[in-house]
């Protein structure tokens, strides 16, 4: 374990072995970090936050800080971040409210880029890519392996599907679905295609793919939204992709809907 001495860290936070902490940063009270990772200078961890093995935190990352909600009063909430997490320079990331379950999570393998929010309770899963500038409101959740790119503001409560890509400085106020590449700002955001060359780099079947194309096609169409579903699943009944679209489709809440 390497600690320089201008580190500040406080007595109840728990260190795993081979953790490095540079110069100035500051440890707040009940955080834990898990074994061999780096936290470089001038970060400030303040609170009840994990963090897990091999992760690495750039200068000036703000992590586990109070929630931005005018509700919160002080209760007692966490921030989980997975193992092997690359957190870059001035990254945001703040805790969760009771009121959204109380936890902000950060899955394994993530890369959140310099300057990017992620505001509480929002729910990151694993392999995930926070561009710069992006800014995440409260409660957003985003499927495994989407990419979310540069200057791209997330509304509360969307979600993000799995494999999904969003293009840079967009307005995302819906639900963007899985497998396809998103672009625009608020209801002028269009599904512009498959991400099929992320799918593909992913070890994507072509049969998948074929599968998540047809779909495609359907949900470009004027035909209600009810009848596309009941079709790609008439003409895709085993493709598990087909039903991950399908699910996330009829699992949209809110009434925001999802972009088509």
């Amino acid at each position: 374990m390497a600690i320089h001495p201008t580190a500040i860290i406080h007595p109840t936070a728990v260190l795993g072995s081979g953790v490095a902490v540079g110069p100035y940063t500051v440890i707040g009270p009940r955080v834990v970090v898990g074994e061999d990772t780096e936290i470089q200078a001038h970060v400030c961890i303040d609170k009840d936050t994990t963090i897990g093995q091999r992760c690495r935190l750039f200068p000036f990352a703000s992590i586990g800080a109070d929630p931005q909600d005018m509700k919160y009063a002080g209760e007692e909430t966490r921030l989980e971040i997975g193992d092997d997490v690359t957190i870059r320079e001035s990254a945001t990331i703040h805790r969760g409210t009771t009121a959204g379950g109380g936890v902000t999570r950060i899955g394994d393998k993530s890369l959140v880029m310099a300057t990017v929010h992620v505001a509480h309770d929002c729910q990151i899963q694993n392999e995930v890519i926070l561009s710069s500038f992006a800014v995440l409101a409260g409660h957003v959740h985003i499927d495994e392996q989407a990419i979310v790119s540069g200057s791209t503001a997330i509304h509360q409560f969307v979600r993000v599907g799995r494999q999904a890509f969003i293009g840079g400085m967009s307005g995302v106020v819906k639900d963007a679905p899985p497998y396809m590449i998103l672009a625009g700002v608020r209801d002028q955001a269009v599904v512009v295609s498959p991400n099929a060359v992320g799918m593909r780099r992913r070890g994507f079947s072509e049969t998948a793919l074929e599968a998540i194309a047809g779909a495609f096609k359907l949900l470009r169409s004027h035909v209600p939204l009810k009848e596309v579903l009941a079709e790609i699943e008439t003409k895709w009944p085993d493709s598990p992709e087909a039903a991950v679209i399908v699910d996330f489709y009829r699992g949209s809440s809110r009434g925001r809907g999802v972009y088509r």
